[in-house]
């Protein structure tokens, strides 16, 4: 029965995680299409800083979880060590929503260009082997000018 069990939230966590995964990546790229016209870039201690009326710091944060059949397959990979490639697209996804919604903040305000954007990271959640949720936070952050 517990094997039963398992295979079906293995099976419910492909279909539903998988499903999910795709349409948060449609909608991540329709977005940076609408956003690409906002130029982002690090200015470094010696260059110039840009000429600018108004400047603003901005944050775009968000917190995305595994489904479960993701959580299963990792642990297996962790057994033997290596690259956990089921855990890539969690973080490229929340990295590249983290800065969509940055940019979308900055776009409202009315920049024209973002500077200097910077990226920070945490693991949220519990890992035991009662308990494997795995959730990160992914937070961009930058100074917008105008």
């Amino acid at each position: 029965m517990e094997l039963l069990i398992l295979m079906a939230l293995l099976v419910l966590g492909f279909v539903a995680g998988g499903a999910l995964e795709r349409r948060h990546y449609k909608d991540i790229r329709e977005r940076e299409k609408a956003t690409l016209h906002i130029p982002m870039m690090t200015v470094g201690r010696l260059q110039p800083l840009p000429a600018a009326q108004d400047s603003q710091m901005f944050v775009g944060s968000v917190v995305i979880s595994s489904d479960f059949f993701k959580s299963f397959i990792a642990g297996l990979a962790n057994l033997v060590g290596g690259n956990i490639v089921s855990y890539e697209s969690l973080i490229d996804r929340g990295r590249r929503e983290a800065i969509l919604r940055l940019k979308e903040q900055a776009i409202a305000w009315g920049a024209t260009q973002i500077i200097n954007v910077r990226f920070e990271s945490a693991n949220i959640g519990k890992q035991s082997s009662n308990n494997s949720m795995v959730a990160i936070e992914v937070m961009a952050y930058g100074t917008a000018i105008r």
